[in-house]
């Protein structure tokens, strides 16, 4: 815990712009918890929401209103109630029910202030609770929402985010899966606290909060997605293949219907988190920096030498310089790959352009098949816990 510490007051002291500029540099993780962000997670306690109960109506005499009164009393004896905690103000009475495939549907309008307070919750858990990898859940957070959005075909329509059907096996068992049950413990507690949203959205939204709260971009992000039974489960195998090469990674994506630009920005995430014998068999980090986001991933690919490594597990690609981090066969396909390799050069360059794309990237992957009500402008741009502190 004291090491944990001692790296996350570190990363903060390093400028994004230089996390990888030297190889002697270790592993840092993610800022320190300063007194400012217990200041903001202690006053967002108190914070206000709009989730006021909307003034009664006085009823007419007509059929309706016996209907809408069976249908409430239905919900309450079907999944009994919940007080949604809106901190302030009244308290509205939520009638919640569940269904077969354990999605639970609310009387509840949420609003984007509903959201933020989710947004909240699941920033607050990341700062709390240190005790994974590098002394963060947000790259496995980040991942738990990749790897439900891709499972997207968009030639059958099937698969993706709307769903959540990695609550079942066989899907969370898929080997590509494996080592994901952590966000998603990680995230139950904030599912028990919000009953009204699906899990869905839930693991989305967590993804979305892991790179902002990794200094990454803002992902705009918008609800609708709705939890499904087992039957809607995809098959295994359209997940990436970290052992295959440019071929595998286009026909992969490309089922998703990503072009090239959007393929490279996507493979930017490996600038987070580390691979896990125990997972995937590959094992290290890809930068210096594995719990803030970064251009670092496309810089290393080109400033660094990369060899195999030699030891007893699958191959995977080491750097000459400081021998502790790791690329993997579709990575250094990047390179290799002439119309891939123009991309890497220029986030390589360029971080607020990587940081551009990869925003509008990421929103696209977390919306693939999703059946929105809304529309792309009524995206929801969340408040990070970095921008609140900059506000104060």
């Amino acid at each position: 815990m004291a090491t944990a510490t001692a790296a996350r007051t570190l990363s903060r002291a390093i400028p994004r712009s230089t996390a990888s500029a030297t190889p002697s540099l270790r592993l840092v993780a993610r800022p320190s918890r300063d007194n400012a962000a217990k200041r903001f997670f202690q006053n967002s306690s108190r914070r206000q929401y709009s989730s006021e109960n909307p003034t009664p109506q006085t009823p007419k005499s007509s059929n309706t209103g016996v209907i809408v009164g069976a249908t409430a009393a239905a919900a309450l004896l079907a999944g009994g109630f919940y007080y949604y905690n809106s901190q302030g103000g009244e308290i509205p009475e939520v009638h919640i029910k569940k269904g077969s495939a354990g999605e639970t549907v609310g009387l509840l309008t949420p609003t984007n202030e509903d959201y933020q307070k989710v947004y909240d919750a699941i920033a607050k858990l990341l700062w709390e609770k240190d005790d994974y990898d590098d002394g963060s859940y947000g790259p496995v957070l980040l991942r738990l929402a990749w790897h439900a959005s891709g499972t997207y075909d968009a030639a059958t329509g099937t698969g993706g985010s709307n769903g959540a059907t990695m609550r079942f096996a066989p899907e969370r068992d898929h080997g590509a899966n494996s080592g994901l049950k952590a966000a998603r413990d990680f995230l139950e507690p904030v599912k028990q606290q919000f009953q009204w949203i699906s899990y869905s959205d839930l693991w989305v939204l967590g993804g979305v909060c892991a790179v902002q709260e990794m200094q990454g971009p803002t992902i705009p992000w918008r609800p609708g997605r709705k939890d499904r039974d087992v039957a809607f489960c995809t098959p295994d195998g359209r997940l990436p293949d970290a052992s295959k090469d440019q071929n595998h990674i286009r026909a992969i994506f490309g089922r998703m219907g990503f072009n090239d630009q959007e393929m490279v920005a996507l493979s930017g995430a490996h600038a987070l988190g580390r691979c896990h014998t125990d997972r995937s068999g590959f094992d290290g980090p890809w930068t210096f920096s594995p719990t803030v986001l970064t251009n670092d991933y496309f810089r290393l690919l080109l400033e660094e030498k990369w060899g195999w490594r030699s030891w007893n597990g699958p191959k995977q690609y080491q750097d000459a310089s400081s021998k502790s981090l790791m690329m993997l066969p579709t990575d250094i396909a990047l390179i290799k790959d002439p119309i891939f390799m123009k991309y890497v050069q220029q986030y390589a360059k360029d971080n607020q352009a990587f940081f551009n794309d990869f925003s509008n990237v990421v929103t696209k992957l977390f919306e693939l098949g999703v059946p929105f009500e809304s529309k792309p402008e009524d995206r929801i741009h969340f408040k990070s816990t970095h921008d609140a502190e900059a506000a104060h």
